[in-house]
């Protein structure tokens, strides 16, 4: 086992519900890793390169959702849609670690969506599909609006304008978990209003450190208890340049 893969299996064990990997998942891991690296030669997925650093800031934090939830809850949750995904996080580092889950990345860049499909291959993980498209246009798919158990989203937008991506796609009962940075108060603060509107509540806001660093993250649940109105998403580009609440601020 590398030095990258017991930080990320010691990290795993501080979390508030612990798992550890097997090897076949370890070894997804690494090629995942390896195929990033190299694809982030000809194109910009990641500024984070070194191997701790990938295992510890990407890895661990996609599954830092146990922080929240145990592996059974997060089971409940089985079909997951990643919006935004970029390079794969969270999404398919959640569907390498569960494989009980069925795991739909997308994002509105193709080039990325061809890095994933690649390292989808090479890996074998077979419980992943991938869309590309943006979320403004595919949650008006009657084959994705509330169809999900799950939506989450990493590092993509103000909570505001995530929840307008996000909500849309998620089944009343179900969640949405937006991945956010150490202090996300603020954001919280001036999501309500969308939250509401989009038929959320917010079920748990979570703030912490990853295990063995000093890097601090945000989880915010927001459930789903109504349908989203169908004037829900606004065309494409809106939601980021006007959120949903703050048009006026």
């Amino acid at each position: 086992m590398t030095k990258a893969e017991q930080l990320l299996n010691e990290g795993l064990s501080g979390l508030a519900h612990p798992v550890s990997l097997e090897e076949e998942q370890l070894r997804q891991l690494r090629i995942f890793f390896e195929n990033l690296i190299e694809w982030n030669k000809i194109m910009n997925l990641t500024a984070i390169t070194e191997e701790e650093d990938v295992y510890v800031k990407h890895f661990l934090d996609s599954l830092s959702i146990l922080e929240v939830m145990d592996r059974t809850e997060i089971g409940r949750y089985r079909k997951i849609i990643d919006i935004g995904t970029g390079a794969g996080f969270p999404g398919l580092v959640l569907a390498i670690a569960f494989p009980e889950l069925q795991v739909t990345l997308m994002d509105s860049l193709n080039k990325r969506i061809r890095f994933l499909d690649d390292t989808i291959q090479k890996t074998g993980v077979s419980n992943v599909v991938t869309i590309h498209a943006r979320a403004e246009e595919l949650s008006r798919d009657k084959n994705h609006r509330e169809k999900y158990d799950m939506a989450v989203s990493r590092a993509v937008a103000n909570l505001a304008t995530l929840c307008e991506y996000d909500l849309p796609f998620v089944r009343t009962g179900g969640i949405f978990t937006a991945y956010k940075s150490e202090k996300a108060e603020e954001e919280l603060k001036s999501g309500k209003t969308a939250i509401r509107i989009l038929g959320g509540k917010l079920k748990q806001s979570r703030e912490f450190r990853l295990p063995g660093t000093d890097y601090g993250r945000t989880l915010l649940i927001i459930q789903k208890i109504k349908p989203t109105p169908l004037k829900y998403p606004r065309k494409a580009g809106t939601p980021s340049k006007q959120p949903l609440g703050l048009e006026n601020v």
